[in-house]
């Protein structure tokens, strides 16, 4: 008898959403991530849960449907993580026709299987707070509803949702040879250890390293694929108002501006093809200038690549398909094998919004090899998404009644991240004393502590840019302290460096200053 009924190899969204599905449907699970989860191109998505109103253009009407019902889903199990938000879409008299405009918002309003949100609507931007950023000409905007996430934690909160249902997580563990037979063996160097394990099928999740993983350490035939990298800016708060800009650019392409941890504004995303290893993926300045372009047609506010905060790249694997290799779309196929070999099951690509189905399919074509129980995940809620998402600013308010010592900014950043677990980090604090060394920007050290016992932080860019995103008003000192605590709290060498400990990889997302 195998250790596991299912190995995975890679922690990011498409990893952890099987490890969460397989494990809640009975199968024992164990997750290897030779790094940090969602640490590569995870991190570095447009953020964005839609039915990507773009799809309508390219009469993907289906897409967008199921999409939207995918949008519900999240509202329901993760209202804490993903946000309700209107998008504005001003219109500019070189682009798109406001007719298409119109029309489209209407069919993407009616392809939403229950209308929980807001239908679109036009306004007079020359007299609403929308108009308050944008250049002059612009008088009319078209507004429909969508919704924002926080993809970094998206993945953690799946993790540990999986770790609770029985998934061993397993960070900072390599796989370096996996040999097939009726079963899978797996050698692994575990924080430095090697082990060897056993499962009765093998899922390859690591997607841009799915071609290298399936050639040189599963040895069989890669997926047919091609790397996508895309990339985007942080630049200081552009605008006031709780909305998303859409803004049409000169070429065709929807380009995304929305608020970005309370003081910066996010602007993205420019996609291209990408070649290169994946662990060394940098945003060219010709796209940061190209994203900076596309935001001045629009706001009043000069951006300029010097402006630039940080820069968020990532590299992504799409599927080719056909003679001419064109037709791009996710991965999800399982080898069954010859004979009685063990099955293999790859899965890369893909957005957010669909990466729970995604999962739930991809998990459901190994139900003739395993027993398992029926598909549960669409009404389960994630770690502290037990409520309505109706009550987030209820659960705001009772966060600032019980723990006094909270600003409203605080709180707000606290229940976003956990949701009604926020009891866990902070107690029965009295003030903000109780809760220990204080490293700025908000964060304590039993915030610190929380993450690093419960949600797999090692090192402190695992806390800084992808449990939080402090990292943006943090300053060097305390960046630092907050390593020498997290070192000193795991036990390890006081010579550890900031990230990785020589199992760790490089990062695929890029988060640089511009400039120094």
């Amino acid at each position: 008898m195998a250790d596991y009924d299912l190995a995975i190899i890679g922690g990011g969204l498409n990893g952890v959403s099987l490890a969460r599905d397989a494990a809640g449907r009975g199968l024992r699970v164990i997750l290897i991530e030779q790094g940090d989860l969602g640490g590569a191109a995870s991190s570095a998505t447009s953020r964005l849960v839609h039915g990507d109103l773009a799809a309508l253009e390219r009469r993907g009407v289906l897409r967008v449907r199921r999409a939207l019902t995918e949008r519900d889903v999240w509202l329901t199990t993760a209202p804490h993580l993903v946000r309700p938000v209107r998008f504005a879409i001003p219109a500019h008299a070189n682009e798109r026709p406001q007719w298409q405009l119109r029309a489209g918002l209407w069919l993407y309003d009616h392809l939403a299987k229950r209308n929980r949100l807001p239908a679109a609507a036009t306004l007079d931007v020359t007299h609403h707070p929308v108009g308050d950023a944008l250049k002059r000409p612009f008088g009319t905007a078209f507004e429909y509803s969508d919704c924002v996430v926080d993809d970094s934690r998206l993945v953690v909160l799946t993790a540990l949702d999986a770790a609770e249902r029985g998934a061993d997580i397993r960070t900072g563990a390599r796989c370096i040879r996996a040999d097939r037979d009726r079963i899978w063996r797996l050698a692994l160097i575990d924080r430095g250890h090697r082990r060897i394990i056993t499962a009765h099928a093998l899922a390859n999740a690591t997607g841009a390293w799915s071609v290298s993983t399936a050639e040189t350490v599963l040895r069989q035939p890669p997926p047919r694929v091609a790397a996508r990298q895309l990339s985007q800016i942080v630049v200081p708060k552009l605008f006031d108002v709780d909305a998303v800009y859409v803004f049409q650019n000169s070429d065709g392409r929807l380009i995304f501006a929305q608020p970005y941890e309370r003081e910066f504004t996010l602007i993205g995303t420019v996609a291209h093809p990408f070649s290169g290893d994946p662990a060394v993926v940098a945003m060219p300045a010709a796209d940061v200038s190209y994203l900076c372009k596309a935001a001045n047609r629009y706001f009043r506010s000069d951006i300029q690549p010097v402006d630039v905060v940080r820069t968020i790249s990532g590299a992504n694997m799409m599927l080719l398909k056909g003679d001419d290799g064109r037709q791009m779309e996710t991965v999800v196929r399982l080898d069954a094998g010859r004979g009685r070999a063990a099955p293999l099951l790859t899965l890369c690509g893909g957005d957010v919004t669909t990466a729970r189905r995604r999962a739930e399919q991809a998990v459901s074509r190994l139900a003739r090899f395993r027993p398992m129980s029926p598909r549960w995940t669409a009404g389960a809620p994630l770690p502290g998404g037990d409520f309505a998402w109706e009550c987030f600013e209820d659960l705001v308010d009772d966060a600032k009644e019980r723990w006094r010592f909270l600003g409203e900014a605080e709180a707000r950043r606290l229940v976003s991240a956990y949701g009604t677990r926020i009891a866990d980090i902070l107690g029965d604090a009295r003030s903000r004393a109780d809760l220990g060394q204080a490293f700025g920007a908000q964060l304590t050290e039993a915030e610190v502590r929380y993450l690093m016992t419960r949600e797999w932080a090692r090192f402190a860019d695992d806390v800084l840019w992808r449990r939080t995103k402090l990292g943006l008003t943090m300053s060097a000192a305390e960046r630092d302290a907050l390593t020498a605590f997290m070192v000193t709290a795991s036990g390890r060498s006081g010579s550890v460096a900031r990230e990785g400990d020589g199992e760790s990889p490089s990062r695929t997302v890029e988060l640089q200053s511009i400039g120094g």
